[in-house]
C-alpha cells in the first residue's frame, strides 16, 4: 500500500510536468498545423532563463518573467523566421524549427556552459508536506501538480469562455473570414506560437529545478513529449493530458519494480523458459525497461488507434 501510494502520486507530477510541456506543443499543432521539434529547447530556455533570474530577484518573480521572455522569443522566431517558409508546407517548418534547438542548444552552452547549473527548489518549498507510511512526499512535487492543474484549467477557459479563444479557433478554419471582420490572422498565429513558447517555459522553470537543469534536458524529454502528444491524439488537448498521466504512472511505477521480466510472466500465467524467452531478456529486470515503456507505447496506439486516445484526426 505505500509503494502504491507514494509511486501513484509521483507518477501523477511526473505525469502533470509531461502535460505542462506537450499541452504548448499540442496548441500550436492543433491551431497551426505546425509541429514544432524546438519546444523542448523552450522547455530548457525556461529552466535556465528561471537559474539567472532566480539569482538576482528570487524564484517567485522568475515563476513569471522567464515564461514571459520564452514567450517573446517564440513569437519573434514564429515573426520572422516561421511565418516566411509557412508557405512552403510542413517540411521546410519542420527543418527550421530542427535548426533552431540546435541554434538554442550552442547559444545555451556558450552562456551557461556545458555542465549542469545549481538551480534549486525555494527554501519555501522544500521539505516534506506529508509523511505517508513514514515515506514522505515533498512540498515541491504538489506544487508542480497545482501549478500544471492550474494551467489545465486556465487554457481551456481561455479557448472555450473568452472572445480570444474563439478568435484563434476560427482562425484556424476559416482565416479569411476573420480577416474580413478585422482580425489580424498572422497576429493571432504569432500569439499561439508565443504562447505555447511560454507553456513550455513554465514547465522548464518548474521542472528544472526539480529534475537537473543542463543542456542535455531539452533531448531528454523532447521524445517523450511527441509521444505524449501521438498518443493522446493529435491536437487534442484532453489527449494531452490523459497520455501524459498515462505515460507518467506507468514509467514511475516501472522505475519502482524490481523484479525481472520471467517474474511478471509468471504472474499473468505465462510460463516461459531461458531458450524461448532469450537469455538476455530471462535476466532483465522491469525497472531496466522503463525508458522505452512510452515507446512500446506510442507503437501499439499506432498500430491499434493511429488517431490516439482521443484524437479527432490522423497524424
Amino acid at each position: 500500500m505505500e509503494f502504491f501510494t507514494i509511486f501513484l502520486l509521483n507518477g501523477l507530477s511526473y505525469g502533470l510536468l509531461l502535460f505542462m510541456l506537450s499541452s504548448g506543443l499540442t496548441l500550436i499543432f492543433s491551431m497551426m498545423g505546425v509541429l514544432n521539434f524546438a519546444h523542448a529547447s523552450f522547455y530548457m530556455l525556461g529552466a535556465y532563463f528561471a537559474y539567472s533570474t532566480t539569482s538576482f530577484v528570487g524564484f517567485w518573480p522568475a515563476l513569471v518573467v522567464a515564461p514571459l521572455l520564452v514567450g517573446v522569443l517564440g513569437a519573434l522566431f514564429e515573426k520572422y523566421c516561421l511565418r516566411r517558409v509557412h508557405k512552403f508546407g510542413h517540411v521546410p517548418e519542420l527543418l527550421i524549427t530542427f535548426g533552431l534547438s540546435f541554434i538554442i542548444l550552442e547559444m545555451v552552452q556558450l552562456v551557461w556552459g556545458t555542465s549542469s547549473v545549481d538551480y534549486r527548489v525555494p527554501a519555501e518549498l522544500s521539505g516534506p508536506l506529508f509523511t505517508v507510511f513514514d515515506t514522505q512526499f515533498p512540498t515541491y512535487r504538489a506544487f508542480m501538480m497545482l501549478v500544471a492543474v492550474l494551467m489545465l484549467i486556465a487554457i481551456w477557459l481561455l479557448l472555450t469562455r473568452t472572445r480570444i479563444g474563439l478568435v484563434i479557433q476560427a482562425a484556424l478554419t476559416h482565416p479569411e473570414t476573420v480577416e474580413t471582420l478585422g482580425h489580424n490572422v498572422p497576429r493571432v498565429f504569432m500569439l499561439v506560437f508565443g504562447g505555447g513558447a511560454a507553456l513550455a517555459g513554465l514547465a522548464g522553470v518548474i521542472g528544472g529545478n526539480a529534475f537537473v537543469t543542463e543542456p542535455g534536458m531539452a533531448a531528454t524529454v523532447g521524445s517523450v513529449i511527441f509521444v505524449v502528444v501521438v498518443v493522446g491524439g493529435m491536437g487534442s488537448l484532453s489527449g494531452a493530458f490523459v497520455a501524459s498521466l498515462l505515460i507518467g504512472i506507468i514509467q514511475t511505477f516501472a522505475v519502482g519494480i524490481d523484479k525481472a521480466l520471467v517474474d511478471l510472466a509468471r504472474v499473468i500465467g505465462l510460463t516461459l523458459t531461458p531458450e524461448t524467452f532469450g537469455w538476455a531478456l530471462w535476466k532483465l529486470k522491469i525497472s531496466q525497461i522503463a525508458p522505452i515503456l512510452p515507446y512500446v507505447l506510442l507503437v501499439l496506439i499506432l498500430i491499434f488507434r493511429p488517431r490516439g486516445l482521443l484524437g479527432t484526426r490522423e497524424g
